[in-house]
Parts: structure tokens; sequence; C-alpha cells
């Protein structure tokens, strides 16, 4: 297969949902754009939401459930005409789609997260469309990962996507409320590891203010670590083309111009933390320069763990710096033979 571009496309409950149904003139709209982008040479990746409100129809629920099995009923109900219609309508475009479902858990488990991502690649391989949601009806509420935006960042991350383009109902981030402050400006690029942007989390938290933003503002921070630039844009039938080659359109938040190894994304994303760690000024400086983290470096050993653990690692300052994988039990530790607690292959210096 030639070297192609890979483009995650992450549609909100509000794009994909008209008046508690499904807008189909959108998903029509969409497979034509998707159409035109594998003639360029550009793979898509769909992850979407709606599954719950057309299961609550089918149920004739009057209103979206609220506890997590209700929840869970109502997706695997839901999900059955949500990919049908993706079936039947990317059909008429010549275009094949698969249902991925994926669960929280695929990523903390190194084998799961490496299958994970085979399996989505070969599906492109095969100019496979994925149309991808979380796997509700296996969800715990530890097990989610809460809304489908950061699903989207975590696919995007997985397959090395050039892009991560949020599709929504506002035409991009603002400084402010734009339905409830009149001079609310519309904001065309800011950094992912910007103040600006962190700032614009606390704005939307509660769903109020930002229009519940804040879980596609992590979205975006998740994928610009990863060197991966997010785009949020609003709906027209040549916005996706738009986004897709560079044109002016919705907000850009730009990335890291560092490219990090998939096996560091797992770490910063996948891998379940057990223990925790303090470390002196000099092995900071040394963990920061590709140095492994040496047990002579360690302060206190706060929370324990044993070899092949997930350590979170932090400075005399209390800072998290750092994640990585332990080759050592804390409990046989020693400073005097200074061995290797970190290797630096299996350290994300964060």
């Amino acid at each position: 297969m030639k070297n192609k571009k890979n483009i995650v496309i992450k549609i909100g409950t509000t794009s994909i949902i008209k008046d508690k149904l499904l807008n189909k003139v959108f998903i029509e709209s969409l497979s034509r754009n998707i159409k035109l982008l594998r003639d360029e040479g550009v793979n898509t990746l769909i992850v979407t939401s709606g599954a719950v409100q057309l299961g609550a129809n089918e149920l004739e629920l009057t209103k979206r459930p609220t506890n997590l099995k209700s929840l869970q009923v109502a997706s695997a109900v839901g999900q059955i005409e949500l990919i049908n219609s993706f079936k039947n309508i990317f059909n008429e475009s010549n275009l094949k789609v698969a249902q991925v479902l994926i669960s929280k858990n695929v990523l903390e488990d190194r084998s799961q997260f490496i299958n994970t991502t085979e399996a989505l690649n070969e599906l492109l391989n095969q100019d496979i469309i994925p149309v991808i949601n979380e796997n509700d009806i296996v969800a715990t509420e530890e097990l989610k990962f809460g809304d489908n935006d950061r699903l989207s960042a975590i696919v995007a991350i997985i397959t090395k996507a050039d892009k991560l383009i949020i599709v929504t109902d506002q035409e991009g981030l603002f400084n402010s409320d734009p339905t409830s402050t009149k001079d609310a400006q519309k904001i065309d690029y800011i950094e992912f590891d910007s103040e600006e942007l962190t700032n614009l989390i606390g704005k939307s938290s509660s769903g109020a203010g930002m229009g519940g933003f804040s879980t596609k503002i992590m979205a975006a921070q998740m994928a610009g670590f990863s060197g991966i630039p997010t785009q949020i844009i609003s709906w027209n039938e040549g916005a996706l083309i738009d986004s897709v080659n560079e044109i002016k359109i919705g907000t850009l938040i730009k990335p890291s111009d560092k490219k990090v190894k998939l096996k560091k994304l797992w770490i910063a994303y996948g891998l379940q933390i057990i223990g925790k760690i303090i470390i002196d000024n000099g092995a900071v400086e040394a963990i920061k320069s590709d140095a492994s983290l040496l047990s002579i470096g360690i302060k206190e050993i706060v929370k324990s763990f044993n070899s092949d653990d997930g350590i979170e690692i932090f400075d005399e300052q209390d800072n998290l710096i750092a994640k990585g994988v332990s080759k050592l039990d804390s409990m046989n530790i020693s400073k005097k033979n200074n061995e290797i607690l970190i290797h630096k292959d299996n350290l994300l210096i964060l």
C-alpha cells in the first residue's frame, strides 16, 4: 500500500443527531467528503457518538438515561441502527465500513494496545473505514473513557494520525461563551501546551460557559503532546476538505514538534499506574538528559510496586515529571548497588 495520510474524524451527538433522530443528511455529506479524501490518498477513521440517543428512541424512553446500566442497554440497542446507517449510506459511495468497539482496559494492557493498533491499521490497509465507539456494554465506571473526545485522541495516537478533526455545533474554540457573550472571539490558532488553552478548560468544565468543550480541549492536548494537530470545526459540505488541505477554518490546536514513539505513548495514556516515587534533583536532571533512572536517585517510595508495574515519578517539589515501567520490586531496591530502576526506553518525560 502506498504511504497515505491518516485522519481521525470525531463526530459529536449534536452533529449526528437532529431532533433526537439520526441525521442521515449529515452522514450522506460525510460519506461524499470521505470519498473525495480517499481519492486524494487520505485514510479516515471515524469516532462517533449517537448510539445512546438512538437506543433511547428504540426503547421509547422520554429522555436520555443517566445511570450506567440503562446507558449500556440504550447504547447496545442504538449501536445497531448507527452502524447499519453508516454501512448503507457509505455503500452508496462505494465505501466499506467496519464497526469497532473499544474499551479503556484495551489500552492498559500492552499486548492488547498493540493488537488494537494493528487491527485498525489492517482495516485501513484494506481500504475499510473503522467506525469507532466506546464498548459501553462491557464498561464500568472505572473502565470508561468518559467521552468520545478523548477516545478519538487515543485512536489518533495509536494510528499515528496526521490530524484529529473534531466536528461539533460550534465553529471552533472561543475565548468566552459565544451564546451568552456578544464580544466572544473565535480562536484561530493556539498551542496545545499554552496556558491560554489550559485556562479554557476551567471555563467549560461544567458544560456551561464554553458549551462543554473541556473534553475537546483535553483531547487536543493529548493529541498535541503526541505531535498530532487538532482542528475543531462545525460542519458544512466543504469543511472537512478545507481542514485536511490546511485552509484556515475553525480552531487549529498546534502540536508539539517532537515525535513520540508508540511505546512511550502507551506509557503516557495506557499504562496502569501502581507506584509513586520522589527523586532528587540530580536524578531529575539525569532523566531529562535521556538517562535511565537509577536507584540512587530515589528520595522516597510513596507507593510500593512490583517489577513491570507503572510508576509515577515526582520531584522534590511534588511535581509530576515522568512515568515509567519499573524493572525492580520496591522492596528489593538497593541504593548501594545503584541499579537501573527504569530503563530510559521505558521512561516518559512529561
